[in-house]
């Protein structure tokens, strides 16, 4: 039999691989780039508009290839726009958030403290993919996020921990795997079903009072599974199943954040409900 270490480590590489499955072959390219429009810190938000929007990237991701196309859609729609970096480990570049959560929930309080005093507004709004729909659900709960930020968008978040497609069961069968994933990608192993993480940051109830959430989700969704653990419970949740939109819509866990217009249109609605617009299949030409 081979040694429990060998069949680690093609079981950490699916893991991994699972994870970020369709992540962008572009990615190390758009992210040497600079973001194109957003992140001008000389932007005043409208009237229609009275808050920027801080986008937080999921894991894997950075503050540019997560973007590319939500950031220029939303800027259309006449929003300040503002994303950043979080979760970086050292010698890894381009692929972040895989530091511990906690931790990157303090650089998303940094950010948004930032982004504040530059813009003037009194809050600002979130939109985040995957770990990035979640981690700030952190900041707000913990780190007095809450009386910073008027509303949560979270695309695919992973809110109660992730099997990961029924792979992270197949850890307890390998000693040592998820003390593995704690010191070389912590956040990989605070996102799975179960983790003392994920008790800590839903104990007590889902949200905190005074912010307004969304979450969109796909059933399609292969990296949080089951796709309904993203949703949330509480008074002021709004829980979107992107195919009870669009039937038609076959986005999964990483084109639901990355291109799906459908779900774009949704993001809006959250952001400006007072002006929000039926979402259906035409809304990809939106």
């Amino acid at each position: 039999m081979l040694p429990w270490k060998r069949v680690l480590r093609p079981l950490v590489a699916l893991l991994l691989t699972a994870a970020v499955a369709a992540v962008p072959a572009t990615a190390a390219h758009a992210a040497a780039t600079s973001s194109s429009g957003w992140n001008d810190y000389s932007c005043k938000p409208s009237a229609a508009h009275p808050r920027p929007v801080v986008l937080v990237h999921g894991t894997f991701a950075n503050s540019v290839d997560n973007w590319l196309s939500l950031a220029p859609y939303l800027e259309d729609r006449d929003y300040c726009v503002f994303s950043l970096d979080y979760g970086e480990l050292p010698g890894v570049p381009f692929f972040h958030a895989l530091g511990p959560i906690d931790k990157s929930a303090e650089q998303l309080s940094a950010f948004v403290d930032k982004v504040l005093a530059a813009t003037g507004a009194a809050k600002a709004d979130l939109v985040g993919h995957s770990q990035g729909g979640m981690m700030p659900r952190y900041y707000l709960k913990f780190l007095g996020g809450a009386a910073k930020v008027n509303a949560l968008v979270g695309i695919a978040p992973n809110n109660h921990g992730t099997t990961l497609s029924g792979l992270t069961n197949l850890l307890p069968y390998f000693p040592g795997a998820e003390d593995l994933l704690t010191l070389a990608t912590p956040a990989l192993a605070q996102q799975i079903v179960g983790s003392d993480f994920m008790t800590k940051l839903n104990a007590g109830g889902d949200t905190v009072p005074g912010v307004h959430y969304t979450v969109i989700a796909s059933k399609y969704d292969e990296v949080v599974t089951p796709y309904r653990t993203q949703f949330l419970s509480g008074s002021d949740v709004k829980n979107v199943l992107i195919q009870d939109l669009c039937p038609l819509d076959l986005s999964e866990h990483v084109l639901l954040g990355l291109t799906d217009r459908i779900a774009f249109h949704e993001v809006a609605n959250a952001l400006d409900p007072a002006h929000a617009t039926a979402t259906t299949c035409a809304s990809v030409l939106s």
